[in-house]
């Protein structure tokens, strides 16, 4: 007498879209490879994630309106080298503080698309009662669009709403790392063309576009920059003024950059600040892409900001 034996049940395809993000475990260092960490004298670091985000505590009477010496604007830099966005509780700067304090590391920029402040080199966001969202709400890097896009943006609360207001960023150098082989393999020398027109056509008036495109033409950047200062690679391409990657059919380039412009999404590669009026972040444009939450209308919330000229990418 034979006995049959039931065939093994057979497990379904384990198949999800191309392109999607994977859960397990992820890499998350703060510093490059070899890095050396030192202690710091004229500062407190306190880090709010594994990888981003500080706070900073200034030691000795130091403060941030006046003068810095050549030791505290060392460590300062250092602190956000390693951990990309600084928080300054309670600075309350004045513009022409806030615009000395962002000189310690170059020249200003000015930008002639967005609100003036009191000084020519200061930004203003003022949104109240029913304003609409713009520039806000969408992960993107500042000024990608020139040739030579900000080091760095300091960005002081002078108003803040009761609920809601919040800003987040992300390590792009996190994003980086944790892209699988084959990806960093089709991103390894290309470049990709940003242009102002897509992150302000929806805000701003056709005529005015018009004005200043010939001023902003678009530029080329390497979709995966080296950091100047570190040496450590990061993604360099966002929503807001990332058109195409350079070679690339359009389907194909907006189904790679899709991919990439997705990694500033993972929760493990952010840090979210809640304000209070007075508050200064000083964030690593060079490494890091922001998004401000639009939810606290009908309320008003207050910035001012200041931007310091980069380098061109590499």
């Amino acid at each position: 007498m034979s006995i049959t034996t039931a065939p093994a049940p057979a497990l379904r395809e384990a198949r999800v879209p191309e392109g999607g993000m994977y859960e397990g475990v992820r890499v998350l260092r703060p510093f490059p490879e070899g890095w050396e960490e030192r202690p710091y004298e004229h500062i407190e670091v306190v880090p709010q994630t594994r990888v981003i985000g500080a706070e900073i505590r200034l030691r000795g009477g130091a403060d941030l309106s006046r003068p810095l010496t050549p030791a505290l604007r060392e460590e300062i830099n250092r602190a956000l080298l390693e951990w990309k966005v600084l928080f300054f509780r309670g600075a309350h700067l004045t513009p022409d503080e806030q615009a000395a304090f962002g000189r310690n590391w170059g020249e200003l920029e000015t930008n002639p698309i967005l609100a003036r402040g009191a000084r020519e080199d200061i930004v203003r966001f003022e949104k109240g009662g029913s304003a609409r969202p713009t520039y806000e709400n969408v992960w993107h890097t500042d000024v990608t669009f020139r040739e030579r896009p900000a080091l760095g943006s300091i960005l002081q609360l002078r108003e803040v709403p009761p609920l809601g207001g919040d800003t987040m960023w992300a390590d792009m150098a996190a994003a980086y790392d944790n892209l699988p082989g084959e990806v960093k393999a089709r991103i390894d020398g290309a470049t990709a063309v940003h242009d102002f027109i897509p992150g302000f056509a929806r805000f701003t008036e056709r005529e005015e576009l018009l004005g200043l495109q010939e001023q902003f033409p678009p530029v080329e950047h390497p979709v995966v920059r080296t950091h100047p200062e570190s040496g450590r690679k990061m993604l360099f391409v966002n929503t807001s003024f990332t058109t195409h990657i350079v070679g690339m059919g359009r389907e194909e380039s907006d189904r790679l950059l899709s991919l990439l412009t997705r990694q500033a999404h993972v929760p493990e590669y952010q840090v979210r600040f809640s304000w209070r009026p007075g508050d200064i972040a000083f964030w690593d444009n060079r490494a890091t892409q922001h998004y401000a939450l639009f939810d606290y209308a009908p309320h008003r919330r207050v910035a001012e900001r200041v931007a310091i000229v980069g380098d061109r990418p590499f």
